[in-house]
């Protein structure tokens, strides 16, 4: 009797999933720096002339 559907059950099943993973994924990359600590990264770049070579 189950045999003409289709696997539509099964397909509805797969995509509550994925779209209850889309949500957790999402939810983890909004409130993760909130849960877990942000972590700022300061990086110090001194850009400057080369000295010019000592002459002799």
């Amino acid at each position: 009797m189950g045999d003409g559907d289709g696997g539509s059950g099964s397909t509805g099943v797969v995509a509550v999933l994925v779209i209850f993973i889309i949500v957790i994924v999402l939810a983890l990359v909004l409130f993760g720096g909130r849960l877990f600590g942000s972590k700022t990264t300061k990086v110090d770049v001194n850009v400057g002339t080369p000295s010019a070579p000592a002459s002799k």
